[in-house]
């Protein structure tokens, strides 16, 4: 055979095999949007909205889909938009001292997000990123911050989650500051399986986290999470399968949780 003819032959495979490729990719993609649910199940005080405002938000949001690792936005950004999480999970997270990551919260769907900054008229303070997939309602600043000012149901509400995620984090500074190794460890590990639950076999946490995004959880060093892991492991009270961790012994790892 001629060099010519397998280069073609070897081209028209390449071309074939990228055709393919996209073709199946935009399936994927229908599928998704297909499955994703409508915005009034996700926003959680859709119900405090009047008819009017519902209609005014059905016909200005947007649909964004991030892949993994994508960042959704970044500290130092002027905010544009609020945002609700309609699927997948994404970690906010800042950079700290020597480029090290520090992860201040998980999201799970149906959570809002980017709104701090918006009220408050200041730069995002955090990096978002999305952990998995994930598909992202958006909805104008400009937009949100009418309705906020015009609805007092819906003010307040946000009030409600600005007191809630203040109360969550003072106490997590807290924690990660004074818990121990194994404290904080155990802390992380019952709060994911609080925000994202358990897979069929009732044990697997339905999250897969990188040994450093669980280090970056607890405020440790990616080592001393290792090694932590690992005496959870032959203490019995987790079992491991690559990034699968299976919780054991629940009752003894929300007393390592609580003992700090």
């Amino acid at each position: 055979m001629s060099f010519d003819c397998m280069y073609q032959k070897i081209t028209k495979f390449v071309l074939y095999n990228i055709v393919v490729k996209h073709i199946l990719l935009k399936i994927m993609a229908k599928k998704h949007i297909s499955e994703l649910k409508p915005i009034e199940e996700v926003f959680s005080v859709w119900d405090v909205l009047t008819p009017d405002e519902r209609q005014f938000v059905r016909n200005n949001y947007t649909i964004h889909h991030f892949k993994k690792n994508e960042m959704i936005h970044c500290e130092g950004e002027v905010p544009t938009h609020m945002m609700i999480l309609a699927g997948g999970k994404v970690k906010v997270f800042k950079e700290g001292v020597g480029s090290r990551s520090q992860i201040i919260r998980m999201l799970k769907p149906g959570e809002s997000f980017g709104y701090r900054a918006i009220i408050s008229s200041e730069s995002y303070n955090t990096n978002v990123t999305a952990f998995e997939a994930s598909t992202v309602y958006m909805i104008k600043a400009d937009i949100f911050l009418s309705i906020l000012r015009h609805n007092n149901a819906f003010c307040y509400r946000f009030l409600e989650e600005l007191a809630t995620d203040l109360g969550a984090s003072d106490a997590r500074t807290v924690n990660l500051t004074q818990k121990h190794i194994r404290g904080r460890l155990a802390e992380a590990l019952l709060l994911l399986r609080k925000n994202y639950g358990m897979e069929e076999d009732g044990a697997t946490i339905s999250i897969y986290l990188s040994r450093e995004d669980l280090a970056n959880l607890s405020n440790m060093t990616t080592s001393n999470a290792i090694r932590t892991l690992s005496n959870f492991v032959n203490e019995y009270i987790i079992a491991m399968d690559g990034r699968k961790l299976k919780i054991i012994d629940e009752e003894r790892l929300r007393k390592i949780s609580k003992m700090g």
